[in-house]
């Protein structure tokens, strides 16, 4: 059975997507491994499955997957990305997700450009989550990150220079750490000025990232909390730079970025077997 795609990316961090809405393909673990891939199958970050919404209020139900086959939260480019793909589809400019983290909205600002509500971020130690009480803003680990959760959890190490941090061997390491009973995001953010950062990403089950959407939501919200930022940030990942705004009357965090089509295709579901 021949299965239609659609290859996007939110400044590189990119995304398979397919509408099991008309697909309706089955997925394990394995199947999920093979199509993200880079030799052997498609080829991304995150798989990302679109349904019909659960909720009256949404437009769709989206789903990410991480290369592994475990399910992620949210996804901030992610869902930048689903936002364009609905606006080619449907010409509107507003959309509600529903993601496992909670309705999102959209708004799609030029042809190029997305803005998501990611929401309010949680800094309980029971909802971001974490093993034990302790405090969110210091964590008792080396370097006294801070976490939060976006949807999924984030820690945050504040460093000098990010030219000298390895977030290959830290976050493999500090991703598995007993104190994260799912895993978390581990982020490592340069202040350049209170409005500007520099952010790298190491994401739980994907790895090192060109970008991160909730990362960056993260990185501002803890940086803000740490007395070390303005609610307003451009935030400067690998693959490109997004605005984040985390506004204090409602709380909820705003992300601005550009998004990408790559191209479309098909697969033959018979060549990944479940």
């Amino acid at each position: 059975m021949d299965i239609s795609f659609s290859k996007m990316h939110g400044i590189g961090n990119d995304f398979v997507i397919i509408d099991n809405s008309v697909n309706r393909i089955q997925l394990n673990n394995n199947r999920i491994a093979e199509l993200c891939d880079r030799r052997y199958g498609i080829g991304c970050d995150q798989l990302i499955i679109l349904s019909a919404p659960k909720d009256k209020k949404a437009d769709v139900y989206v789903r990410f997957f991480n290369p592994g086959g475990d399910e992620a939260g949210a996804c901030g480019n992610g869902s930048r990305c689903v936002t364009a793909w609905l606006h080619d589809k449907f010409q509107r400019k507003n959309f509600t997700l529903q993601t496992s983290a909670g309705l999102l909205p959209t708004e799609v600002i030029d042809a190029f450009t997305v803005k998501v509500n990611m929401g309010q971020p949680k800094m309980n130690w029971r909802d971001i989550p974490l093993q034990r009480d302790v405090d969110s803003l210091y964590l008792p680990l080396s370097g006294e990150p801070a976490a939060v959760s976006m949807g999924n959890p984030h820690v945050t190490f504040f460093v000098e220079d990010l030219s000298t941090v390895d977030p290959v061997f830290c976050g493999q390491v500090l991703e598995k750490d007993p104190l994260f009973p799912e895993g978390a995001n581990i982020g490592f953010v340069q202040m350049l000025d209170r409005q500007n950062m520099r952010v790298r990403v190491w994401e739980r089950g994907a790895g090192l990232t060109l970008a991160c959407g909730s990362g960056a939501c993260a990185s501002v919200v803890n940086a803000v909390r740490r007395g070390l930022a303005d609610r307003y940030c451009e935030v400067r990942m690998d693959g490109g730079n997004l605005i984040v705004e985390w506004d204090e009357a409602s709380n909820d965090v705003l992300m601005t970025g550009p998004v990408h089509f790559s191209f479309t295709g098909q697969f033959n579901l018979d060549h990944y077997p479940l």
